[in-house]
């Protein structure tokens, strides 16, 4: 049996299994299961309210950006020294978004990958950069804002410079691997 069956197999049963043995250990255990579930289902429905605004508040930054023109502004200034760096000026809004929202990240990647030929160095370093980075200010908004943690000062600082490495990262990779 090869390894790709072997995982295959393993990829079929594996959530099966693992819903199985959490009953069972319920049950042995004698917990109430469905009480239990709605319990935890009503207090993921109170994290899902509160977190409402936080969302709220990133889908309407990542409009504005988008539908002000700012992008577009930044790529016009920005242009000749991405050039320099051989950075093509279309990835630019994957590196200002990526911090922000994934699902917007992968819709500008999107558009590259279709304006682009998909072997193109633009559309692989604009997929290496979606990879390479985590949506900073979502995590602050959704994981912060559900445990109610206000001082994110530190958090901040650490994810956008976590940002600026990957995006760094990206680049050293993308120009190893196809320049």
């Amino acid at each position: 049996m090869t390894l790709k069956a072997v995982m295959d197999v393993i990829s079929i049963w594996l959530i099966p299994l693992i819903i199985v043995s959490v009953l069972t250990f319920g049950l042995i255990k004698k917990i109430p299961i469905y009480e239990t579930f709605i319990d935890g289902a009503k207090d993921g429905l109170k994290v899902t309210v509160e977190i409402v605004p936080y969302l709220l508040a990133i889908m309407v930054a990542v409009g504005m950006l988008r539908a002000s023109g700012a992008i577009e502004l930044l790529q016009s200034i920005l242009g000749g020294i991405l050039n320099r760096f051989d950075i093509p000026v279309d990835v630019l809004p994957v590196m200002i978004v990526r911090s922000l929202s994934g699902s917007a990240v992968l819709g500008l990647f999107s558009d590259i990958a279709s304006q682009h030929d998909v072997e193109s160095y633009t559309t692989k370093l604009a997929a290496i950069m979606v990879g390479s980075s985590e949506t900073t200010f979502y995590i602050l908004a959704v994981y912060f804002g559900a445990v109610g943690i206000k001082k994110i000062r530190h958090a901040l600082l650490t994810g956008i410079l976590s940002d600026c490495v990957g995006i760094i990262a990206a680049i050293a990779v993308a120009r190893w691997l196809f320049l």
